[in-house]
């Protein structure tokens, strides 16, 4: 299977943020984090914005601003304390809603070649959050399911061959390769 050059532009951009290493420190990992969450965004807008998928780029928008818009409201009813003490601001995590709520639209709009890479680097910045100390691991996860949920829900697929679909029970989650034949 062949790659077309957006494409494989794409991969390539992620791929090097997803190895770029993060500084050992608290406020590296923080810098890391939005530098990711900062290209996630604009990859989710941006590669819609080059194929002239309107369509896709006004759903890409809605999804990224409903997602923090309903984080903004958890923040607010929820207030536990960040790790480092500085607020009560943790629940959820606004850096993770909003990458995986970016990785969420890639994946449902063009595809797991989109998306794969797309969810390794929103997964590194809710780790980076995490090691950060601006987060619990909790804040994080939920800050994925809020994004990626999201995301699946506004923005339609452009294809569907293939698709990376998530899950969740009582006693974990993940995600599923589907395949349409």
């Amino acid at each position: 299977m062949t790659m077309d050059p957006k494409r494989r532009t794409l991969c390539a951009i992620m791929l090097f943020l997803i190895s770029s290493p993060a500084a050992a420190s608290h406020r590296g990992w923080g810098k890391a984090s939005g530098i990711a969450r900062d290209a996630l965004v604009g990859v989710a807008l941006g590669v819609p914005a080059v194929q002239g998928d309107w369509h896709g780029d006004l759903q890409a928008a809605g999804s990224l601003i409903a997602t923090g818009g309903a984080t903004y409201a958890l923040k607010e009813l929820i207030p536990e304390r960040r790790p480092d003490g500085s607020d009560r601001k943790s629940f959820p995590s606004g850096h993770t809603s909003i990458a995986f709520a970016a990785a969420g639209t890639l994946e449902n709009r063009y595809g797991w070649q989109a998306g794969l890479p797309a969810f390794a680097l929103a997964t590194f910045v809710g780790v980076a959050r995490v090691e950060a100390r601006r987060h619990h691991w909790y804040d994080a996860v939920a800050g994925a399911a809020l994004g990626t949920g999201t995301a699946f829900a506004i923005t339609r697929q452009r294809t569907s061959d293939v698709r990376l679909v998530p899950w969740g029970d009582g006693s974990g989650g993940g995600l599923s390769l589907a395949a349409r034949f």
